[in-house]
């Protein structure tokens, strides 16, 4: 991994490739490379950002029309040149995204090539050239290679000996290919297909494409045509573009006024309270018989449905819900009862471990409903129904608006489950009436406390060890906000109920850690503020973020404004971001591509 482009056309094939590749840094990488053909291969690769690759390019101009290239996130091999893509053997080089597992049974098997990586993508460009005889068609040997192969890939392939052609294949690892005017275009990511065309070619897993410039032929592994479906983009340019922000992460974080718009439009009828979620594909007698709910999702999915379990649970009173995290449960003996149904959370629709999740909860007969943001996404492919949140593309690496939009999709859903088992509607129409809030009050909470965050995050950003901490639903919300300041600062940050305190974390309080407390407004406030005075009486700096009005004694209190009772803690989290932001600032971090990190993860 992390990102593939690849171009036949009519333009300069290494002006496409990296424009692609920039749309495509935000996916996280240490490395890239591109190959272009003309009347000889030109292969140039770099360590660290594109610009070296620029720099490399800009030495090396070519007219070429045709041409691959990549953005490395290291999984096999240290970030170096050699490790870079695209990889060479023989005539053929290839890109790929994903993991080779069993890439050291088959290097063995290949004596006759001199390995110069560490790679698996380098064992399975040789692979695929000990089939390229002459005379075999690539597409050919890519087919009898990919046989042999046990793992995921998203993967192009060009040869210098069929230089009018690009073939590529996929399984587990995301490929688009766009449709253009005298031009075709490759691409892991929608992203980088905006600008140049709207009509696109989603592979689906087991499916290899034979590119030229207005043609594409689609077959699956065993050689039997398949038929392309040209699908519209939905994206258009404005919507990866930074509009005047420092950083796409604040600038999405800013955005959740108008995406969660975008989540609930057409969703809430305001007049009558209810809700009605068309696209889960489920009739009002199927919602009414369901008694398990398993939420699947990775990081921020995982933590919003954790929110949303919280939510469903006070709503509907005849149901469990279970929260997982799919990298376990997938490996995992779980029983999943009678009128089960899965909500699975993912903002990209491929991570690697939620996918395979899905697919074994189908396999067992149990409805899956996909919570997803990006459209035409695999997960949102091959799930029975769901529920596209429309937060619109997030670029920078940190999940903000998709946690927000996710726990609001959920927590419809569990409406409408209530819906239609009759329950008491007072038991909904609170949640209805907040929903309808939750917009206006996080554009006037933004407007009024941004200014204030920011001092705060200067006054904090020194220090190298956090604890986030919060009780019932502003639990979930402490996870979170520990989950974005870790990632973003660099800070040691952890989340824990407060209720917890005394079993281990109360440990740690000492002037090299703040702490940050999510206190609601309600029973369970006078419970918060005693866990808030054990800290204190053992020196800590404790920032509060509470919607209460009652005196609390910290070193800092954000004291939020706001008509939200239930739904508090979205608003909580919102502030959580904008101290993540402000301090990564302060500490001169990347903010939109933390190191080590990727935005898709695609692989195990």
């Amino acid at each position: 991994m992390c990102g593939i482009v690849g171009y036949i056309g009519k333009k300069s094939a290494q002006d496409y490739l990296v424009s692609g590749l920039k749309r495509l840094e935000y996916r996280g990488y240490d490395s890239a490379g591109v190959v272009t053909f003309g009347k000889k291969p030109t292969l140039l690769r770099a360590k660290g950002k594109i610009v070296e690759l620029e720099s490399l390019i800009k030495d090396n101009r070519t007219d070429d029309r045709i041409g691959i290239g990549h953005t490395r996130w290291a999984t096999h091999g240290e970030p170096a040149v050699r490790n870079a893509h695209p990889h060479r053997a023989g005539d053929v080089y290839l890109v790929h995204n994903g993991i080779i597992e069993n890439y050291k049974e088959l290097k063995t098997k290949l004596p006759g090539h001199k390995f110069v990586s560490d790679t698996d993508s380098e064992v399975l460009a040789a692979l695929i050239e000990s089939f390229y005889s002459k005379d075999t068609l690539l597409v050919n040997a890519v087919m009898q290679a990919l046989q042999l192969v046990t793992g995921t890939y998203g993967i192009a392939v060009v040869s210098t000996r069929e230089p009018d052609k690009i073939v590529v294949a996929r399984l587990g690892s995301p490929l688009i290919i766009g449709v253009g005017n005298n031009e075709t275009l490759i691409a892991s990511d929608a992203s980088a297909l905006l600008g140049h065309t709207k009509n696109a070619i989603y592979l689906n897993d087991g499916e290899i494409g034979v590119i030229t410039v207005d043609d594409v032929d689609l077959y699956d592994l065993d050689s039997h045509p398949v038929t392309p479906k040209v699908e519209t983009i939905m994206t258009d340019l404005t919507a990866i573009q930074k509009q005047g922000y420092d950083h796409f992460l604040l600038k999405e974080i800013m955005e959740q006024p108008q995406s969660l718009i975008e989540t609930l439009r057409g969703r809430i009828n305001p007049n009558q309270k209810t809700v009605k979620l068309g696209g889960i594909n489920m009739t009002p007698t199927e919602l009414s018989q369901v008694r398990h709910i398993v939420i699947v999702g990775c990081g921020t999915a995982y933590y919003a449905g954790l929110l949303a379990s919280y939510y469903i649970g006070q709503i509907v009173e005849d149901i469990t819900v279970e929260v997982v995290i799919a990298s376990e449960f997938r490996y995992k003996s779980s029983y999943l009862p009678k009128n089960s149904v899965a909500l699975i959370v993912s903002q990209s629709g491929e991570t690697a471990d939620t996918l395979a999740c899905m697919r074994e909860i189908k396999a067992r007969g149990v409805r899956t409903l996909g919570i997803i943001n990006a459209v035409g996404s695999t997960i949102a492919r091959e799930v029975d129904g769901g529920v596209y949140v429309h937060a619109g593309p997030e670029i920078s690496v940190a999940s903000t608006k998709a946690f927000t939009s996710q726990a609001s999709a959920m927590l419809m859903f569990g409406i409408q489950i209530a819906q239609a088992k009759s329950f008491n509607p007072r038991d909904t129409v609170a949640y209805v009436d907040e929903l309808l809030l939750l917009s206006d009050e996080i554009a006037k909470f933004l407007k009024k406390y941004r200014g204030d965050i920011e001092k705060l995050a200067k006054k904090y950003a020194r220090y190298n060890h956090a604890i986030y901490l919060g009780r019932d639903t502003a639990y979930p919300v402490a996870l979170e906000g520990a989950l974005k300041l870790k990632e973003l600062s660099y800070i040691d940050a952890n989340g824990y109920p407060a209720g917890e305190l005394k079993h281990g974390p109360i440990s740690l309080v000492d002037d090299n850690f703040f702490e940050v407390f999510s206190i609601l407004d309600g029973a369970l406030f006078e419970k918060s503020i005693s866990n808030l005075t054990e800290v204190n009486a053992r020196g800590g700096h404790t920032i509060v973020i509470t919607n209460s009005k009652k005196e609390i004694d910290a070193e800092l209190v954000v004291r939020i404004d706001t008509k939200l009772k239930l739904l508090a803690p979205i608003l909580f989290n919102v502030a959580q971001q904008l101290i993540a932001y402000y301090i990564t600032v302060a500490r001169g971090n990347d903010v939109d591509q933390p190191r080590n990190l990727a935005k898709s993860v695609t692989v195990e």
